[in-house]
């Protein structure tokens, strides 16, 4: 007997071979899907919670040297609209974001989302680019946070011996014990339990907030009283010209990054169809918000030229007398680090849990402790790795690499909304030891087919596939019928045809956009070839547009995932958007970051030919239209297996 569809485990022949298993893509979570046997996150989260996370994630003690960094190099007074722009920016990728986390609340963030929209392979790779982010990431805030904690304590050299820096002369490296007892105290909070190591992150966001609203409320008071002497310049209020301007938004998009935190604890959320985009949503306002108040205040209270860049809030406050306010300002760094280090180590056990469900790593990633409802296992092994990373190396020189997995999740999301909204999966996975059921509804649904097209079920053989789907319309059935079975291949063709059309649309915007961003940020590129490449990329893009604004979304999405959520504005300009940002950005992270996140890749995919690709829950998958799996599993009386 022959089951509903099996074109992503047969039908493409034996020429696809092993390749098919990059482009299966698994099943949203439903009631279904979860009889696996799973032990549950703890669904303890709320949208205080997720705005603590999204903001204490987001706002790093990179604030508090930026504003100084960019103002001098880029933009000049135009500091505020740079932090503005940039949060538009990030905020076209908040909208995607809070779209699929609505409706797919699982853990995994976008590792999960290109999952069930791209396929087992892009899944692979932004996974793995994922894994390298929050280690890199976590490594180097926590490196970052002994040399802050220092100045509390009187200057550089002031900590205790044993949380001090040393330097080991046979091993040429500068071992740093303070950053690896921070990682394992944060990793030590975040196995006692989500809501517990939230309301940790909480406390300490609140204090990071504070001492930035002492910055905002104070430098204000300086700044009225002494006449905002930063804005009173001859070169105006853009003096490196809007390029600058737009030169100092792409650096400072890099503080927004944070917010997907929020994203990947989706399957510990109460509410997630309202929590996710609302906690979304306002964590990023916040931190714009604090940005632009921030950058208001000291740009105006020293001129850009003047500041120094080292550490630009500290000295505007300490040139207006008021020196004392270095040490709110140092607790705020210290603060924002812990807040950050937190947010950093906290979303990479989900992945790595998500990853050893989907069978792509070892099952040990995928226990869930049942007291704490925890990835333990997952939570130690990322802990274990920062920290040592954190101890024995200098990480800033990596540091660049934390974007690449950042930027391509943000790209890879944006992509997997138009793939939702156009060509959503038509077909879902179910494991083989559901075939019977599926044979008995194949069945079914073939002799229903025979009856309205006129033929008889007992003579028709199920291999006969000349067989007209219609029929003869001279046999004795009521022509409505006819008409409407006639409708409805009709439709269906061409519903296949929006498909297609739909697809390679998406595909080539994508081409075009990164064709336009490669051109525009290589200018070693002949002039011919630069400014054809320009061209061909702007017309793909902007046809892309077009296209995908004048066909139908298709009407599958409105029940694909979990419905009653939120929904991505303008589609498709709002998506395409964000990937034309977000591939610009990845152009211009330099050469010698790819090189280094392409060694990574290339583990990574030697890892997945080995071992992933193998050990796949979606192997033996047998692929039926998802209009058909509820009655499938209705069917079956059988948990999964």
């Amino acid at each position: 007997m022959g089951v509903l569809v099996d074109s992503q485990k047969e039908g493409f022949g034996a020429s696809w071979g092993g390749l098919k298993s990059l482009v299966r893509r698994k099943q949203v979570d439903s009631a279904n899907s979860k009889r696996l046997g799973h032990h549950q996150l703890a669904k303890e989260l709320t949208v205080p919670h997720l705005i603590a996370i999204g903001v204490g994630s987001t706002i790093g003690a990179g604030v508090y040297i930026l504003v100084g960094t960019v103002a001098r190099e880029h933009s000049g007074p135009a500091l505020t609209i740079s932090f503005l722009i940039a949060g538009i920016a990030a905020a076209l990728s908040a909208f995607c974001y809070a779209e699929l986390a609505s409706r797919c609340p699982s853990a995994g963030s976008a590792y999960h989302y290109s999952y069930i929209c791209v396929g087992e392979g892009v899944a692979w790779l932004i996974g793995w680019a994922l894994i390298l982010e929050y280690t890199i990431g976590g490594a180097a805030v926590a490196r970052g946070i002994s040399p802050n904690l220092a100045l509390l304590f009187g200057g550089e050299n002031s900590l205790p011996f044993f949380l001090a820096r040393q330097y080991i002369p046979g091993l040429d490296v500068v071992v740093d014990p303070c950053a690896s007892i921070l990682v394992f105290v944060v990793t030590g909070l975040l196995c006692v339990g989500i809501k517990e190591s939230t309301l940790a992150q909480a406390i300490v966001t609140t204090a990071n907030v504070c001492a930035m609203i002492f910055v905002i409320v104070a430098g204000g008071y300086l700044g009225f009283k002494t006449g905002w002497s930063g804005y009173e310049l001859p070169t105006g209020y853009f003096p490196f010209g809007v390029d600058g301007m737009l030169a100092g938004s792409a650096t400072v998009f890099f503080a927004f990054i944070g917010f997907d935190s929020v994203a990947s604890t989706a399957e510990e959320v109460k509410n997630p169809q309202r929590d996710l985009p609302l906690g979304i949503a306002t964590a990023l306002s916040i931190c714009c918000g604090l940005y632009m108040l921030v950058s208001v205040v000291i740009v105006g209270l020293v001129p850009y030229y003047a500041m120094d860049p080292d550490t630009p809030i500290s000295s505007a406050f300490a040139s207006h007398g008021m020196q004392w306010a270095a040490y709110i300002i140092t607790i705020g760094a210290v603060t924002a680090l812990c807040s950050t280090l937190m947010g950093s180590i906290l979303p990479q056990p989900r992945i790595l849990m998500a990853m050893a469900r989907d069978g792509l790593l070892p099952s040990l990633f995928s226990d869930v402790n049942k007291r704490t409802q925890v990835p333990v296992k997952s939570t130690l092994a990322t802990g274990i790795v920062a920290a040592t990373l954190s101890f024995f190396m200098d990480v800033s020189q990596l540091a660049g690499m934390v974007s690449v997995g950042t930027l391509l999740a943000f790209t890879m999301v944006a992509i997997s909304v138009l793939i939702l909204r156009y060509v959503p999966p038509d077909e879902v996975p179910l494991p083989s030891s559901l075939q019977e059921s599926i044979d008995s509804v194949t069945l079914r649904y073939s002799r229903d087919t025979q009856v309205i097209s006129g033929e008889n079920p007992e003579t028709s053989t199920s291999g006969d596939s000349s067989q007209p789907l219609l029929g003869n319309n001279t046999v004795a059935v009521d022509c409505p019928v006819v008409e409407k079975q006639e409708a409805q291949s009709s439709c269906t063709l061409n519903e296949e045809n929006r498909r297609k059309i739909a697809g390679w649309t998406i595909m080539l915007t994508c081409v075009g956009a990164f064709s336009l961003t490669f051109a525009a940020s290589n200018l070693w590129l002949p002039s011919l070839l630069r400014f054809t490449l320009c061209g061909a990329g702007g017309v793909l893009l902007l046809s892309g547009l077009i296209v995908l604004a004048c066909i139908d979304q298709d009407d599958a999405r409105h029940n694909f995932g979990h419905t009653g959520g939120f929904i991505c504005p303008f589609v498709p300009l709002l998506p395409i958007a964000c990937i034309l940002i977000n591939v610009y950005l990845l152009i211009n992270l330099g050469a010698a970051t790819w090189a280094r996140v392409s060694v990574w890749l290339v583990i990574g995919l030697l890892v997945y030919a080995f071992y992933g690709r193998t050990h796949s829950s979606l192997l033996d998958a047998v692929y039926v239209p998802a209009v058909h799996a509820d009655e499938i599993y209705r069917s079956s009386g059988d948990s999964l297996a």
